[in-house]
Parts: C-alpha cells; structure tokens; sequence
C-alpha cells in the first residue's frame, strides 16, 4: 500500500484546522482525514446553541488546565491569527458585548461549511465512516487498521465529552497503543446533581448573577460567577457548569451559592432591615422578592428556618433577619456529581502533556506523531476559549514541524 504523507484521525474542530493547515503548508502532500461518524463536524454544529461561539476576545488571559503546555500554540495562534485563518475560508466573526466571537451569520452550520469548503480547496482526503480502533508503528510508517499507512499521524479524535456527536473517547486507546499515558478524565463544563428534593420546586428559575464556591472538607476548591438555572435534578448555567471539574473531582461536596453577589453581608442587612421597617404590614413571602424570583427567595428563606410565610414583616425578629441575609450569602446544596459524559461540553484529563513538545505538539516518544484539541489534557471554561485551543492547537500540529 501507497503510505499517505499524513493521517489525521477525528474531523473534530482541531482535526479539520489542521488538515487544512497542513494542505496549504505542503502543497503536493497525500492527506487522509478519518471520522468515525457519517458526517465531519457534528458536535460543532451544538457548540452555542447552534450558534458557534468559536473564541473570546479574552483567550489569551484565561487560565487554562496546563496553561503552560498551551501557552505556545495559543500565542502564535492567537485569537487574531484565528480570525485571519477564518477569513481566509471566508468566514467573518462578530463579538458580543462579553467578548465572546461568533461567525457573522450566527450559525455554527457557517463554520462549519467554511471548514467542508476548505478541505476541499485544499485538496484534502476525507473518509467518513470509518471508526480507527488499532494503530501501530512500524518500519517508519503509522499503520491504521491494517489499511492504511502515513509517515506522520495527527490524532484529533476528541475526548469523552457528548459522545453521541461523536466524542467516544477512542482516540485514548490509540494514544496507550501508541505508548503514551492518559491522565485520569472527568467531564467537565456540564450541569450538576444535588438532592432534588432541595431543587425540585425551583426548576427552571434563573439566578443571573451569582458567586457559585464548592466546598470540600471546609475549603474552597473551585468558584465562579455568572448565570445559574435551577432544574428538577440540580444546578446549570454557566456558574454551575465551571466548577463542575471540580464536583466531579470532589462529589459528594457543597455548593454555597451566594444569590446576591453585588451587595457584601452588612449592605443586604442593611436593605432587609430598611424594607422591613418601610414595610411592617407586607407578607414575609414578599421579603426577597425585589432581589430574587419569588420561589428562590422563600426557598433561601425556608432555608433560614421561618416557615410562616403569611406573617406581616414586623413579626421577623433581629435574628432571624440575620438568618435570612446569611441564607442569601450562603445558600447551600450538597452536591452528588454531574450529569456526566453525555451533557458534559469538554472533557477534562486526556493526553499527558509531558509527553509533547509544546513548540509542536509533536511526540516525544514517537517522531512523526502529533496530538491536537481535547484528546490533549488541556481545557478552560465557558465562552469560546475550548474552541480557540482546538484552532490553535490544530494550526500547530498542521505545521508538522
């Protein structure tokens, strides 16, 4: 058999950069893009609810999971070095008012087809349908399957995470036949479990601004703020969803929500005892109401032990209006875990980056051979910045320095 010049192995967000990436720097080079599904890019096509946050203007200042091993590849292969990439497959980006960067049509089906159409101009062989499940390395060349051969392999196959759009966690495997070592995997960026019985009367109702902090053992081990949406088996909303490595880490653990951020301790108690002296004659179950949904508010209540909520104000004492307040600042749910793989957006874990050369993600232990996008140990949070380490990371190893 003829040996392709080079194999990537997954049509994921790093796989299809790289190809690319690699076709425009090689020209004349025999390239073979392998995906297991039917179709390329089917777990980009759900990235921001089908709109494809594709980066954030902040990328360069987030603090990734082995930011260090990921420094090189996300500074040659900035966001603006990112952008130009996109421009040059006729994709225009636009920023929200958070930084976060969407393709001008606000369709993932955009980005996606501006990737299809630059495999295709860049003359790149792709073969879909064809799940790799045995790799080996002999006389100089990867051998895939038995069928084919490369002088060099980009494994781009995507960790655990959403496993129905394609993420099944073989390239792992291939990885350990290859030699290399996989470090312990969680799944990360995905909603979380508490005791329903504490959420269930709460589902759907949004917080949209909260400090989220997970306790473990009385210490702080992960926090966050932003939006969180209550549902019938926990905690989502992107609050929840970054410190979700760290429950599944921990799980079982608490999550003490602070629900009013923007007011420290002292200001809230201050506001609660004026409302409540404006206000001698108004039901308690209208005491949060001004501050939080009203079944958030008689929850965070119940929480600080009053139970009668027809009661006027003037009948709530010093001390349980100090109840309240801290109830506001931490109000606490035991956390079982997450909702796992299959809600997860990333996987966290993967690839030991001590194994890779950061200037090329080239193997150490295997000339020739290159790791890119979430296979690699390497994740961040929500917003665009697992997306930008996908174009960076697949950039780098297409250069097949």
């Amino acid at each position: 058999m003829k040996p392709y010049d080079l194999i990537i192995v997954g049509a994921s967000a790093a796989g299809m950069t790289a190809a690319i990436q690699a076709a425009r720097l090689h020209p004349g080079a025999e390239i073979l893009l392998l995906e297991r599904l039917e179709r390329v890019g089917k777990k980009l096509l759900a990235t921001g609810n089908g709109r494809c946050n594709l980066s954030n203007l902040a990328a360069e200042q987030h603090p990734y999971h082995n930011a260090a091993f990921a420094q090189h590849a996300l500074q040659k292969y900035d966001v603006a070095a990112t952008l130009r990439f996109f421009r040059s497959l006729g994709l225009l980006t636009a920023a929200d008012a958070t930084g976060r960067l969407y393709p001008m049509s606000n369709t993932a089906a955009g980005v996606l087809d501006a990737l299809r159409l630059g495999l295709q101009t860049a003359g790149v062989n792709l073969l879909c349908a064809t799940p790799v499940t045995d790799v080996h390395f002999e006389q100089e060349l990867f051998l895939l399957n038995g069928t084919y051969a490369a002088k060099k392999l980009i494994l781009a196959t995507g960790g655990r995470a959403a496993p129905a759009q394609g993420s099944d966690g073989s390239g792992y495997a291939l990885l350990q036949q290859l030699g290399h070592s996989v470090t312990p995997t969680m799944p990360s960026l995905v909603p979380l479990r508490t005791e329903p019985d504490a959420v269930k009367a709460l589902k759907g109702l949004r917080v949209h601004q909260a400090a989220v902090r997970v306790l473990h053992r009385g210490k702080i081990v992960a926090e966050s703020s932003g939006e969180i949406l209550f549902t019938d088996y926990g905690l989502s909303g992107i609050a929840a969803m970054e410190v979700s490595r760290a429950v599944a880490l921990h799980a079982p653990c608490t999550l003490s929500l602070d629900l009013v951020p923007e007011l420290d301790k002292a200001q809230l108690s201050a506001l609660l005892r004026g409302y409540k002296e404006a206000n001698p004659g108004v039901a308690l179950e209208y005491l949060l109401c001004g501050l939080l949904p009203k079944h958030v508010g008689l929850a965070v209540c119940k929480a600080a032990g009053i139970s009668d909520f027809s009661a006027g104000l003037s009948s709530l004492r010093p001390v349980q209006l100090d109840a309240v307040t801290q109830s506001v600042k931490q109000f606490l749910l035991k956390a079982a875990g997450t909702r796992g793989y299959p809600q997860a957006q990333v996987t966290a874990g993967g690839a030991e980056v001590g194994e890779f050369d950061p200037q090329s993600l080239q193997s150490r232990l295997h000339k020739g051979l290159y790791c890119a996008g979430e296979l690699l140990d390497v994740d961040g949070g929500c917003g665009g910045f697992n997306l930008q380490w996908a174009w960076s990371s697949g950039l780098l190893a297409g250069e097949l320095l």
